[in-house]
């Protein structure tokens, strides 16, 4: 466990959850209520037929396709960002005359 941890408790669906974190407490409200968010909208949806394991399920899967687009995007961000970097200092290079290394 990293120093920083503390033990935080969380009910969710009325069942109680203890875990680690290293996560301020801000941030761990803001989890909690993506969570509880997704569990209400969810559970809400389909009343009487989902169990709680399957509505938490359905969360999760929310979450997991959130962070997969998101990290899509970031990666493709990432890369054009480094294609324009190389493209101005390729310019920067040029307007300077500077010699070629190598």
């Amino acid at each position: 466990m990293d120093a920083q941890e503390r033990q935080v408790r969380i009910e969710l669906l009325g069942q109680e959850y203890w875990f680690f974190t290293a996560a301020t407490d801000e941030e761990v409200e803001a989890i909690l209520s993506l969570v509880r968010g997704l569990v209400k909208t969810d559970a809400t949806a389909h009343p009487g037929t989902l169990v709680s394991v399957r509505v938490v399920t359905l969360a999760c899967l929310n979450i997991a396709s959130q962070y997969v687009r998101l990290k899509t995007e970031f990666d493709h961000f990432r890369l054009e960002n480094n294609r324009r970097l190389q493209e101005v200092a390729a310019a920067i290079e040029e307007d300077l005359d500077l010699p070629e290394e190598g």
